[in-house]
């Protein structure tokens, strides 16, 4: 198949959130199994087009973008030229296809930024289109325009639509995460499909992680202390092996399930445990947080701020990794941590219900209240005691694969249906 991966951000070139680890990894993944896909994506002002990409690549260049220092918005508010500038990049996409004399039987669009590729692809005779929702809350709303909602048309005009997780392509159909659309979408719930987003083990692998003090794998979880203790240093926590460490790794605001956790932080680090929490966000949590490491400043590591290789340590060091997100339409961390050995505690929403199972692989709760959250973390502690059981939960996850291969082949599938849709069958 040739397929066009439209998107607005691609790692390495520029990225502002998991669409960019998306955009990087998945077009290398289907290419390595055969297919003939390339990328096509804003050139911002920080792009640098000469980095390593090993797929074939197109930039779309506008005095929009060009003098961008951010990509969709400066402090803390969207550009104004929002509109035009991704309008046309979506009107870039026809006359690239023209000018490289290549014809794609699939353009992939990501996102609320590519929403309006999706109409005009519809003028290619055999192309089929597939709209990717990483997240409903960002639509691209523009009143007064002549197009009002980007994500609307994406949904509209493509041939299937899918999100980042089975659940959260339930989700997005119902008035509480529809974000005003799942009328829309419950219309097309027969094009509606999810596929979990995959694991790029060449960068979380705690065989091969120059980031972390000592590999370990599987069978020799045991060294995991070692990080640990390097973890617990590192934020000047006392070292204690035999307690539980509770890594925390987000943007700090509600949606992450800042607002529960508010509520019983004291009581948490009041419990036999340790937290590090690593982020930046809301300056209510950060202040929070900042209060409670003068308060208990042997129970709470801090870091305010991304640290890509503190990030790498708190999931080598952590025994639980918590993620009490109010909706999370795939989530990377507990796929992480289950390579890392490190036991998820999440709400059950999206990609995390997916994927983190009550009394299999990891700790859930359901109602969103801090009650729950503090209940679900009592549970974990309680069962870290037990350290045979737990080193046994330990190897169980880490055998699990969520590599992007097995991701690619599902979305290879997706194509398939897509085409299927316009009456083309695929050998």
């Amino acid at each position: 198949m040739k397929i066009l991966f439209v998107a607005p951000e691609v790692v390495p070139f520029v990225r502002t959130g998991g669409l960019a680890d998306v955009a990087g990894a998945l077009p290398r993944a289907i290419g390595k199994i055969g297919h003939d896909i390339r990328v096509f994506m804003p050139r911002y002002k920080c792009v640098d087009a000469n980095q390593d990409f090993p797929l074939k690549i197109y930039f779309f260049e506008s005095k929009h973008f060009k003098s961008r220092g951010e990509l969709y918005r400066l402090n803390g508010k969207d550009y104004p030229d929002n509109y035009e500038a991704f309008l046309g990049f979506c009107r870039g996409v026809l006359p690239l296809i023209e000018e490289i004399g290549w014809k794609p039987d699939i353009i992939h669009c990501n996102d609320w930024q590519t929403g309006p590729v999706c109409l005009y692809a519809r003028s290619l005779q055999r192309t089929a289109i597939v709209y990717s929702v990483h997240n409903m809350a960002n639509q691209g709303y523009f009143p007064d325009k002549e197009i009002e909602n980007f994500a609307q048309v994406g949904i509209e005009n493509a041939h299937v639509i899918n999100t980042v997780s089975e659940t959260y392509a339930k989700e997005i159909q119902t008035k509480e995460y529809g974000c005003g659309l799942e009328g829309l979408l419950k219309e097309r719930t027969q094009d509606i499909y999810g596929i979990l987003n995959g694991l790029d083990l060449d960068v979380w692998n705690p065989t091969t992680d120059k980031r972390i003090v000592k590999h370990y794998n599987r069978m020799t979880v045991s060294l995991k202390t070692l990080n640990k203790t390097n973890l617990q240093k590192a934020l000047g926590l006392p070292v204690e092996a035999g307690i539980p460490l509770i890594g925390l790794i987000s943007r700090l605001d509600a949606q992450k399930g800042f607002d529960i956790l508010a509520e019983v932080i004291t009581e948490i680090l009041q419990l036999n445990c340790q937290v590090v929490v690593l982020g930046t966000g809301d300056p209510h949590y950060q202040d929070l947080l900042e209060e409670m490491k003068e308060k208990y400043p042997a129970r709470i590591g801090l870091k305010l701020g991304f640290d890509d290789t503190l990030a790498h340590k708190i999931y080598a060091g952590s025994d639980i990794f918590l993620m009490p997100s109010k909706f999370e339409p795939c989530g990377q961390g507990q796929l992480i941590s289950f390579k890392y050995g490190t036991i998820p505690l999440v709400r059950k929403t999206g990609g995390l219900a997916d994927t983190v199972h009550i009394g299999v692989d990891g700790f859930v709760f359901e109602k969103y209240s801090s009650a729950a959250l503090l209940a679900a973390v009592k549970e974990a502690i309680e069962a870290y005691k037990n350290k045979a059981a737990w080193a046994k939960l330990q190897q169980k996850v880490m055998s699990y694969d969520y590599s992007w291969h097995n991701s690619a082949t599902r979305y290879i599938s997706l194509y398939m249906k897509a085409l299927a849709k316009i009456g083309i069958g695929v050998m």
